[in-house]
């Protein structure tokens, strides 16, 4: 397996990844990777104004698609390729699916991480099967290390998707949502290097020429936005989709996105964070950011896709767990459930009493109290409290508020940007 880093002049990309290419690739890999449910969702289509359907790849054993792409190009490896083994540089899912499907195949799996890497993705890594070498500081210090490796021990390079081979079997996707419903009007597919696009957009052009293909990517990383559109975007930054966050995508996977796809559309973090509490908490399943793009993307752009057959690709579901617990207890303070207010006191007997009383007609729920006399600009005799707590909604916080105005206090209402 090589990277495509180049196309000939004489033939384009669609030329080397076709329909029958990821047909052939759902032969090969049918009955070792799951083929996840498509369902429909009520309370999102009311919530969006759109029609959403979900594909639910974080169902898989190792939580994402990346398996079918990985099985398809192992399965294609010849016998002295497997038993010499592959390698890959990868952090993320492509590094478990490539593990897992590795060792059912009695093919060694070597993954090269930054050493900089959290020790539970290495665990799960090592834990379904992979050999991993932590290598640099960066992600390209460890690809550069893993094409060394490549060459000194003889392994094959398997990429996580600037290849024919491993797009084909992240095209099964495509197959298996059209197979169930042919009649969507849009596919909005996460985009990260590209694999997972690239192979969905050729079936679905091939079977469908109208449909609409929709690519996502992270506000903070619009490598592949800033590819096809040449509105050339800084990548970098902290964000909830770090499975999308690909500072340069494939040079294959371009020429398939520039060809195929109608439009990529950018979403901030706010939204993704959103997408992520709403598909826990109305659909009851898990998803790590990448996984929330597409929805993220109809909540960012209601009018883009209202009254239209959305399908979305919940492509991942690992996210760490402390972080979801983040998301979701934002998510509260946004919609106004979860509230902190700032309210200056004057320090005497019975000051805090008399607010809780407010609090208590009111019916809001006080969560946490924290006192400041010390490090204040207030004079001597004054404090500051900040009570966080917990409302219905928004407006009956407004009401707690104005109330407390209205009394002489003066309350600020912390919010999230």
């Amino acid at each position: 397996m090589t990277q495509v880093s180049s196309l000939r002049a004489e033939q384009s990309a669609t030329e080397l990844l076709t329909l029958d290419d990821v047909r052939a690739a759902a032969q090969r890999i049918e009955g070792a990777v799951v083929k996840t449910p498509m369902m429909h969702s009520i309370t999102l289509s009311e919530i969006t104004g759109a029609d959403i359907w979900l594909k639910f790849e974080n169902l898989q054993f190792t939580a994402a698609y990346k398996e079918r792409g990985a099985l398809n190009a192992l399965l294609q490896l010849t016998e002295e390729q497997m038993a010499k083994g592959v390698i890959a540089a990868s952090a993320g899912n492509h590094s478990q699916g490539l593990s897992y499907h590795g060792r059912r195949l009695g093919v060694p799996v070597t993954i090269v991480m930054p050493s900089t890497t959290p020790s539970v993705k290495v665990m799960q890594t090592e834990s379904v099967g992979g050999n991993v070498v932590l290598f640099g500081e960066t992600f390209d210090e460890a690809y550069a290390h893993a094409r060394e490796l490549e060459a000194e021990r003889g392994l094959t390079f398997v990429h996580p998707f600037d290849d024919p081979q491993v797009a084909a079997g992240q095209g099964t996707v495509a197959l298996e949502m059209l197979e169930l419903k042919d009649d969507f009007d849009c596919l909005v597919v996460p985009i990260g290097g590209g694999g997972l696009m690239s192979g969905m957009a050729t079936v679905a052009k091939a079977l469908h020429p109208d449909i609409q293909m929709v690519g996502v990517q992270a506000e903070l990383y619009p490598s592949m936005y800033s590819a096809v559109t040449g509105d050339e975007r800084p990548c970098g930054g902290d964000t909830l989709a770090e499975g999308i966050a690909v500072k340069e995508p494939g040079a294959f996977t371009r020429q398939i996105i520039r060809e195929l796809v109608d439009e990529v559309l950018l979403v901030g973090e706010p939204k993704l964070e959103r997408a992520v509490s709403l598909l826990l908490q109305i659909e009851k399943t898990v998803v790590e950011g990448a996984g929330a793009a597409g929805l993220a993307a109809v909540l960012s752009n209601p009018e883009k896709f209202a009254g239209k057959k959305v399908g979305l690709v919940l492509c991942g579901g690992n996210i760490d767990t402390r972080l979801l617990a983040n998301v979701l207890v934002r998510d509260l303070a946004r919609s106004g459930r979860l509230a902190r207010l700032r309210i200056t006191l004057q320090d005497r007997p019975g000051a805090l009493y008399k607010v809780m009383r407010e609090f208590n007609a009111h019916n809001v729920n006080i969560i946490e109290i924290y006192h400041q006399r010390i490090f204040t600009t207030l004079p001597a005799k004054g404090l500051i409290t900040e009570i966080e707590c917990e409302a219905r909604d928004g407006a009956q916080i407004d009401r707690l508020v104005k109330e407390l105005e209205g009394k002489g206090y003066s309350v600020e209402l912390a919010e999230l940007a």
